[in-house]
């Protein structure tokens, strides 16, 4: 079964793109058809992993971190915006511009470290829903963590209903979240008088390390990626009035989505500094945090909604995280890995670095390990953030939406201090390491740091050296194809009522096209895996007398038709040997429309044949109740 494959399709997110109509006369409905990638962007903002650098900086350091959050919220707004009207303008989401843009060194690199940043998501997601199956239901942190590869199964279920329902779960989770939250701030009672203090920059050694986590855990690399490509799922113009209706509905699904974020975000850091550094409680552990909340805040309300609201966390980030990673492997890769095996893959990667923590570090280990997930991912922020910039600016791809001088100059302020913070931060923690571990790390990181540091300023200068390069990028201009001519047309049947659906679309595309039909049985019983074409049972023989007499009909209606049968395999593997074999340019199934429980039953042979095979398929679906067959189709 094929699980992978090379895809041609230029399409993001094939599966749902432009699927959202926006063609509204209401300037309401128009922006409420908008409304909804920036939501499942902003989950991002706010998983277990911002919850630890949150909660630490607060218990830490008080109001003092509250700036690095306001900067965070306002250059994600900036860049998620850019990546944005990338998608809109472009067409294409940042993953594939940059295969574009790049040499396939370059692109193998940058997705290397993407994963990375993906991976470091997926382990604070892990550890995050691990922790709140805790504290909610005393589950042990081992087996909450290893129960976390079941969700898999949850965003294959959710992905069928299409990309509204993923956005209105993600703003259930969130909206359940905002108001766990302000339930904890009322109970708090916070001096709102000293939170100014906190909006006034103070960055030193000592806070450097939790500004800089903050600064990952909010402005997420991934994001940029999957943002330019949810933006492609609503139905879009391609007028230049278009498009720009389009930035500026997404600029405000950007401003409100990124400012909830803040709140929560912002919400959890006083929640912390009120708390517990007030009264000089240091918290080591977020179980710790949830512990010492019920009896500073005098109810177990505030333990039930922390609880809560951090399940609620984990497990929206968790179907945002898988959509990143399709489209980061497509888009660089132009490999395309059915959803559930890619979330398998990436949930797998997470668990076990969070197993092995929990087993020897035990519950002190997980706040650690959170934050250094988001330390990793803000120092892969720059490898996102600058490609971004350069595309958004360059006019050959973007026209008259090109970034203008003054958003050019602010996009690269913005990236400067990035690279700057994660510069500090690398020296910081490469001392600290080897006074640690020793002075032999050296040789490890050194050539690390050499490396992604001349990747950095390839990226960065290459561009502006070589200009031609991204200008040859931009999209062409669309063009409509010659229609196809189809010569061997292959019919799989399975002696059911969907046959005669799916052989009048058939027979009425091969006399418009003089094409051969080829019908083409699997036979999976006993007898035939056993025996093959020698095989003769009751319902071997009545299948076929049934297939003689359509292929009589095909011939009197003056088509040319063929019968095979293949015997001794599944029907996916029988169908696409007969596909290559008879060199088919073109496939007609018929469909029982079978839901998800059924599909995993039967097994679903049209994903296993359009997944091995490079040519259209046409799926016909019966217009009422279908009637099973022998060996199931659809």
């Amino acid at each position: 079964m094929m699980v992978a494959r090379v895809t041609q399709d230029g399409r993001s997110l094939a599966e749902v793109h432009s699927s959202v109509t926006t063609a509204y006369p209401s300037i309401w409905k128009r922006m409420f058809a908008f409304l909804g990638p920036a939501y499942l962007v902003s989950v991002g903002y706010m998983d277990p992993g911002n919850w630890a650098t949150d909660l630490e900086g607060g218990a830490r350091f008080g109001y003092q971190l509250l700036w690095v959050l306001v900067m965070s919220n306002a250059m994600a707004i900036l860049l998620q915006t850019l990546a944005a009207r990338l998608g809109i303008v472009n067409g294409r989401d940042l993953a594939q511009a940059c295969r574009e843009a790049y040499p396939r060194p370059i692109n193998l690199a940058l997705w290397v470290l993407c994963e990375i940043a993906i991976g470091a998501c997926d382990l604070a997601e892990v550890l995050g829903a691990a922790i709140a199956l805790n504290l909610l239901f005393g589950l042990p942190l081992l087996p909450g963590v290893l129960l976390m590869l079941a969700d898999t199964l949850l965003i294959l279920w959710l992905t069928r209903f299409g990309i509204r329902v993923i956005e209105s779960v993600i703003l259930s989770l969130i909206f359940v979240m905002g108001g766990c939250f302000l339930i904890e701030i009322l109970l708090a009672h916070p001096q709102y008088g000293t939170l100014a203090t906190g909006l006034v920059p103070r960055v030193n050694d000592q806070n450097l390390y939790i500004a800089i986590g903050i600064l990952g855990a909010t402005v997420m690399p991934h994001n940029l990626y999957l943002h330019s490509s949810l933006v492609q799922t609503r139905a879009i113009g391609s007028t230049p009035e278009d498009h720009k209706a389009a930035c500026r509905f997404n600029l405000i699904d950007s401003t409100v989505a990124m400012n909830g974020a803040l709140f929560i975000n912002a919400a959890i850091l006083i929640l912390s500094a009120t708390v517990f550094f007030t009264k000089g409680i240091v918290v080591t552990e977020i179980q710790q945090a949830h512990q010492l909340l019920v009896p500073l805040l005098g109810t177990s309300l505030a333990g039930i909604a922390f609880a809560i609201a951090l399940l609620c966390s984990g497990q929206a980030s968790t179907i945002t995280g898988t959509m990143a990673g399709q489209i980061v492997m497509e888009g660089f890769l132009r490999i395309r890995m059915r959803p559930w095996l890619r979330r398998l893959i990436t949930r797998t990667l997470a668990v076990i670095p969070a197993a092995i923590t929990v087993a020897i570090a035990g519950s002190a280990g997980t706040l650690k390990l959170l934050i250094l997930s988001q330390v990793v991912l803000s120092l892969q922020l720059p490898f996102a953030v600058i490609p971004l910039i350069h595309f958004t600016s360059d006019r050959a791809r973007m026209g008259s939406f090109a970034n203008r001088i003054w958003l050019q100059l602010l996009s690269w302020v913005t990236a400067a201090l990035i690279v700057y913070l994660n510069i500090r931060l690398a020296v910081i923690s490469f001392f600290d390491w080897t006074q640690t571990v020793g002075n032999w790390l050296w040789w490890v990181l050194a050539p690390l740091s050499l490396g992604l540091s001349g990747l950095l300023a390839w990226v960065t200068v290459e561009p502006w050296t070589k200009p031609r390069r991204l200008a040859g990028a931009a999209m062409p201009a669309p063009m409509v194809e010659s229609p196809p001519l189809y010569r061997v047309i292959l019919v799989p049947l399975d002696h059911s009522e969907l046959d005669r659906h799916a052989l009048a679309h058939a027979s009425a595309l091969a006399g418009v096209h003089k094409a051969k039909l080829v019908l083409v049985h699997v036979e999976e019983g006993v007898t035939s895996r056993v025996y093959g074409p020698l095989s003769s049972t009751t319902e071997v023989e009545a299948g076929r007398t049934y297939f003689e007499k359509l292929l009589e009909s095909l011939r009197a209606k003056g088509l040319e038709a063929d019968l095979k049968v293949v015997h001794g395999t599944t029907p996916a593997t029988g169908i696409v040997r007969t596909a290559r074999e008879q060199h088919a340019d073109l496939l007609v199934f018929g469909a029982h429309g079978h839901k998800v429980l059924k599909d995993i039953v039967f097994g679903a042979t049209i994903n296993e044949v359009r997944h091995a095979l490079d040519v259209p398929i046409l799926v016909v679906r019966a217009p009422g109740p279908a009637m099973a067959g022998s060996s199931e189709t659809h």
